[in-house]
């Protein structure tokens, strides 16, 4: 299977091998159980994590443009998932910037991407992520800084997850 993606900051490339992450019951952008959810489901080339969103017209906060906080929660949740693959640990969000470069509307086929940037320690991840219409279009980008969840509350995280998340885990 060859799927082009574009990683953050970067021209679109392609990626021979994806696969796929688990996702949850329970979480807002993953979660197949959350009725309310945006049911995202996330994949990786081991680097770079990718997803597809089709805002729906529940999804806007003003004349057909889909709410910021939208955008900002699915570049939040990839780059967790960008920490995740690259350092085998979860993360709670410490810091999220986000710079809005054009509105997207329901409909539209979005593409978000993330990637590690730095690893202070195993004390701090830095990630950032892009997202862009199916096009090409620039949405928004964004940076976090996420802490590592500490083992123990990471395990017992395990019993949501569909699918076999213990090997992103210590």
């Amino acid at each position: 299977m060859h799927i082009f993606a574009c990683a953050p900051g970067s021209n679109y490339h392609q990626i021979t091998s994806m696969r796929k992450l688990p996702h949850t019951h329970s979480c807002f952008v993953c979660g197949e159980s959350n009725p309310l959810g945006l049911k995202l489901r996330f994949e990786t080339d081991g680097t770079v994590v990718q997803t597809r969103f089709s805002p729906r017209p529940e999804h806007i906060g003003f004349k057909q443009t889909v709410h910021g906080g939208i955008t900002a929660t699915l570049l939040d949740e990839i780059m967790v998932w960008a920490c995740a693959v690259q350092t085998r640990r979860f993360a709670y969000c410490a810091e999220l910037n986000v710079r809005y470069k054009s509105p997207a509307k329901p409909g539209d086929e979005l593409i978000a991407t993330a990637e590690l940037t730095s690893n202070r320690r195993n004390k701090i991840f830095e990630a950032k992520a892009e997202l862009k219409t199916n096009s090409g279009e620039l949405i928004a980008t964004a940076s976090g800084k996420y802490l590592p969840i500490s083992g123990t509350d990471a395990a017992g995280m395990l019993d949501d997850f569909i699918g076999d998340a213990s090997d992103l885990l210590k």
